[in-house]
């Protein structure tokens, strides 16, 4: 479970997540850029969208999930972002 959130959209980032199969439990990491961040308090819930070959994924996870182990921030974007919501980047896929 994370906290408090230390990215912003257009961030590339990588949920470790937690993964239960019958008494073992492993990590999951998902790699892509946030899409967006929305609600409020423990409301909060954020998407990440990767490419695995032609297809696009997403992912929407809350923030208080007891299934997320950690988020790492593994690059800024290079340009300031000007949207709170990168869905345009939905077309160009």
């Amino acid at each position: 479970m994370i906290k408090t959130i230390d990215f912003v959209p257009g961030d590339l980032v990588r949920v470790h997540q937690k993964i239960k199969e019958d008494e073992k439990t492993r990590i999951q990491v998902f790699e892509g850029i946030v899409l967006g961040i929305r609600g409020r308090g423990e409301n909060k819930s954020f998407t990440v969208r990767k490419l695995v070959g032609n297809v696009a994924v997403e992912r929407i996870w809350p923030i208080g999930s007891p299934n997320i182990d950690k988020v790492e921030i593994k690059a800024h974007s290079k340009t300031r972002v000007r949207r709170a919501k990168l869905y345009h980047l939905r077309k160009t896929n």
